[in-house]
């Protein structure tokens, strides 16, 4: 009660003008940010019974302390709470992380030539931007069917310009060589126009405008033009027959999905452009104690405050108590009216039961995939006698190739899925030798000689000799994990007295425990299995991209230390322009000499040396 009376002492203080409150607990720490266009009146509503929320009462148990930062207008008081929630992470906010990273397609107008290319960030203002695509699969089919319809040059600029000779891509009759003046301005741009009508959904549109180029060009004679028009034509009408789910209209919409399980929340948002559904986001689950409305403005306030396009109109599940500040702010950062709606019956209402049912799905879904992974740990922990649950496990792998460039990785599995922040990469610093023994003790002495955030299991990928070790490592170091080895090996059979070799299948791997002759076999567990072959090999994929970058990386400095005249700086130089140590190996020596301190001559001895080497 005490430090009831304190709080609310203080809060008797707290002006009445909008602001951001901030609620810590007994060790000083954010676990609550809230906004208000009255400060003195939403604080002293938790006191007072108003704030009717179901996680109201497990806030306030927790609360020590109170403070308030003051703001301008309502909006002010919206930016920075949510700039303080992504600060800070409070336990009691909404914070919404996305289950994956979403590819766009990217065009930037203002080229003189745009080219049509894959991005995950909304890097360029000038550039439009369409999707997100709900795989990376996804993206790529549609930029492959847009290009053989619309063939748009796909090179860099830098490739671009260095150009000496139409490429490959104009040969098949995917470009058409604007980097050789072998198409012009306007109809290059009617090949953009296109490509942009088909990517926002007015193909109906495009295929009435592509109809009358055709009979244009049919009436000029230019047969050929005309037969490339109906092509298109063709290919764009089979596309829209696919096109199932279309709902008329001209806006662009998202549709705000909700799905609540007990104190979890899953969120879906559909992207509907045109009329036409063209995919959707999800986001992790989120558990809180709170009610829709909050969790409904929280996302608008955090999704919409990335990189993402903004659509005319929001179809949302409620009424929301802030809606008139997220809309001012919406549109300010549209620079257009957004509208945000909540139906009650016809398309819009039945596009908002879809969204629903989508959120709904992938709760299910979610939680299905974490029962098996449970039900993965669970047999691993019985199978193998390990000590815990293997909610965090670790592997290691090590690549090399004769003891050079040697490094190992180490990947790490949260609760059955890939932990990428916790991932960590080491250069080998023993002789290059051929040691995978020496190598692995070295990696494992690094990783442990801390002893901090140790996991319930160590994967090594070998046999019983690199399980021993690790084993030997953790002695050293007197620390007790439970360790396994996992390994393809030859499998021994005995049939008829004659004694037979077969390889392993993939599917056989054999798992070696500390102090037991016989490996293991978990075939009979397959959902067990794949756990640890997917944690395998992640660390040898993640292993091997660190040796090759290494080795690329060393093959040019070494070919480029054999040339006089070719200092530190230069090969900077030399990487800085061209990107890459493929694109140097690539360039003819009229490439090189664009490069600031490379001449004629040391150009051709470039060139030749590369080339000698090949």
């Amino acid at each position: 009660m005490k430090k009831e009376y304190a709080l609310k002492d203080k809060i008797s203080s707290f002006p009445r003008s909008p602001g951001v409150y901030l609620m810590k607990d007994s060790a000083q720490k954010i676990i609550y940010v809230g906004k208000a266009n009255d400060l003195k009146s939403r604080v002293a509503s938790y006191f007072t019974g108003k704030d009717t929320r179901p996680m109201a009462p497990f806030l306030m148990a927790r609360v020590h302390d109170i403070e308030f930062i003051n703001t301008t207008t309502p909006k002010e008081a919206l930016i920075l709470e949510n700039n303080l929630i992504k600060r800070h992470r409070p336990r009691y906010n909404v914070t919404l992380r996305d289950d994956k990273t979403y590819y766009h397609l990217s065009l930037d107008p203002t080229d003189k030539f745009p080219r049509l290319q894959l991005v995950r960030k909304r890097l360029n203002n000038a550039a439009l931007y369409f999707g997100p695509y709900p795989s990376g699969l996804a993206a790529k089919e549609t930029l492959r069917f847009v290009q053989q319809i619309f063939p748009l040059r796909t090179c860099r600029n830098r490739d671009f310009n260095l150009r000496s000779r139409p490429c490959l891509e104009y040969q098949i009759g995917r470009c058409p060589a604007p980097c050789k003046g072998l198409i012009d301005e306007e109809a290059y741009r009617k090949l953009i126009q296109g490509t942009v009508s088909f990517l926002q959904g007015r193909r109906r549109e495009l295929i009435s405008e592509l109809k009358k180029q055709m009979s244009d060009a049919s009436q000029e004679l230019n047969y050929e033009e005309a037969a490339r028009l109906r092509d298109r034509i063709a290919a764009l009408e089979h596309a829209l027959e696919k096109q199932n789910v279309d709902w008329g209209g001209a806006k662009d919409q998202d549709v705000l999905g909700l799905y609540q399980h007990d104190d979890h929340y899953q969120l879906c948002i559909l992207f509907v452009r045109g009329g036409k559904l063209l995919g959707s986001k999800s986001f992790s689950p989120v558990k809180v104690r709170t009610d829709t409305a909050e969790i409904v403005s929280s996302c608008l306030t955090q999704y919409y405050d990335g990189d993402v396009n903004i659509p005319d109109e929001i179809i949302i599940p409620c009424r929301l108590p802030d809606e008139e500040v997220i809309v001012e702010w919406l549109t300010e950062k549209k620079n257009k009216k957004v509208v945000l709606t909540v139906p009650a019956i016809g398309t819009k209402n039945a596009l908002l039961d879809m969204a629903h049912e989508n959120a709904r799905n992938l709760w299910e879904a979610a939680h299905k995939s974490r029962e098996q992974k449970d039900a993965a740990m669970q047999i691993l922990q019985e199978k193998l006698s390990l000590t815990g649950l293997p909610r965090r496990m670790e592997c290691y792998d090590i690549s090399n190739i004769g003891g050079k460039h040697a490094v190992g990785s180490m990947v790490v599995f949260q609760d059955g899925e890939p932990d990428k922040n916790s991932y960590r990469r080491y250069r080998i610093k023993a002789p290059a030798e051929p040691d995978d023994y020496g190598m692995m003790y070295e990696v494992l002495s690094r990783r442990f000689e801390g002893g901090e955030h140790l996991p319930d299991l160590v994967v090594v990928d070998g046999g019983k000799g690199q399980l021993n070790i690790a084993l030997l490592v953790l002695r050293d170091l007197k620390i007790k994990l439970d360790v396994i080895g996992l390994a393809k090996e030859e499998r021994t059979v005995v049939s008829g007295g004659a004694v037979m070799k077969k390889k392993v299948a993939k599917s056989e791997d054999r798992v070696y425990l500390p102090g037991r002759k016989d490996a293991v076999y978990l075939s009979a567990w397959p959902q067990a299995l794949r756990l640890l072959q997917q944690i395998r090999d992640e660390a040898h994929r993640f292993a091997l991209s660190y040796h090759h970058q290494l080795k690329l990386k060393e093959d040019l400095r070494s070919v480029l230390d054999n040339i006089t005249d070719i200092g530190g700086e230069r090969r900077k130089m030399l990487l800085k322009y061209f990107g890459s140590s493929e694109r140097i190996k690539e360039a003819t020596p009229d490439e090189l000499q664009k490069v600031p301190g490379i001449g004629k001559s040391l150009a051709e001895k470039i060139y030749n040396t590369l080339k000698s080497k090949e």
